[in-house]
């Protein structure tokens, strides 16, 4: 397992990462849905609804970096949200990390999670997997594939059988079919829509 497997395009990577491994502190999950995001127009995957679709700032600019990095954000300023940077050193890509399923440390996620009605629930949707996980703002940047870094990511064989879709509530690039997830997981989080993006033209 090395970079490499995530310095492709936004798609590929995407692809690679269902079925991975994320460990923090005691808790895993693993990896059942996903989406893609490109970057800036000047790059090879230019895409309006990626946090560097108008190029480099503070906020994003680990996404410009190597692959295999942590990426997070607030989603409406309280849901810690986790993406893993992909393609070449340079050129912004990241994937965002949308659910899993708890494989390990169940009672920590509990924990976290006191709303969760299953354990399927404890990490479908990007806010309640980094909840989960107990991630922050502070582990932005980590290098997900050091062995001794506090979040680690391994990534396991590349799965066959994946579905495919348009991404959640953005509302532009609104039908690019960049989510992937896995058809048979029960922590797979449901399709919707952003109401402000335009219906496709028929």
């Amino acid at each position: 397992m090395c970079s490499d497997d995530l310095a492709v395009d936004p798609p590929s990577a995407a692809r690679r990462l269902l079925g991975a491994i994320l460990w923090s502190g005691p808790v895993a999950v693993r990896i059942v849905e996903v989406e893609a995001y490109g970057g800036d127009p000047a790059g090879p995957w230019p895409d309006p609804a990626s946090h560097s679709g108008r190029g480099r700032t503070k906020r994003n600019a680990v996404m410009f970096g190597p692959p295999g990095v942590l990426y997070v954000y607030l989603s409406y300023g309280m849901h810690t949200c986790l993406n893993v940077t992909t393609g070449p050193d340079g050129t912004a890509s990241a994937v965002l990390l949308r659910s899993g399923e708890i494989i390990a440390g169940v009672e920590s996620a509990r924990a976290r999670r006191p709303a969760a009605r299953t354990d399927a629930d404890l990490a479908r949707g990007p806010g309640n997997l980094g909840s989960a996980l107990g991630s922050t703002l502070a582990d932005y940047g980590t290098r997900l594939l050091d062995p001794a870094a506090p979040i680690r990511l391994e990534l396991q064989e590349p799965i066959a059988e994946i579905a495919y879709g348009p991404r959640v509530g953005v509302s532009q690039a609104a039908d690019q079919p960049w989510r992937f997830w896995l058809p048979d997981s029960p922590a797979v989080s449901a399709y919707k829509r952003s109401p402000r993006a335009t219906r496709p033209a028929p």
